[in-house]
């Protein structure tokens, strides 16, 4: 088992998902769509769209709540969709045991 061989792996799986996650964008969803977020695989908040329909005085509470809604529904989806490349990275390396 060759140590520098393994270190140079991890390093280049690290480099190949940093890189994978700054390029990665997903969108979360709230009240059937009425609340829109966008955010990067490093779960950084990049857009909020909301329907224009849904703005008024009286609803500005129920829309702060689908924002949460959508930026954590965005957030679920950047851990779920890191989690299946970091498998597939993971599947790569020759690790004893594995």
């Amino acid at each position: 088992m060759d140590i520098q061989k393994m270190m140079r792996q991890a390093q280049e799986m690290q480099q190949r998902l940093q890189k994978q996650m700054a390029e990665m964008r997903v969108e979360g969803t709230a009240g059937g769509g009425v609340v829109t977020v966008a955010i990067s695989g490093n779960k950084e908040l990049l857009s909020v769209t909301i329907d224009p329909d849904v703005v008024a005085k009286d609803e500005v509470e129920m829309l702060q709540d689908l924002i949460l809604a959508a930026v954590n529904d965005a957030h679920r989806k950047v851990d779920t969709q890191l989690g299946q490349q970091m498998d597939g990275l993971m599947s790569g390396l020759k690790i004893p045991g594995r």
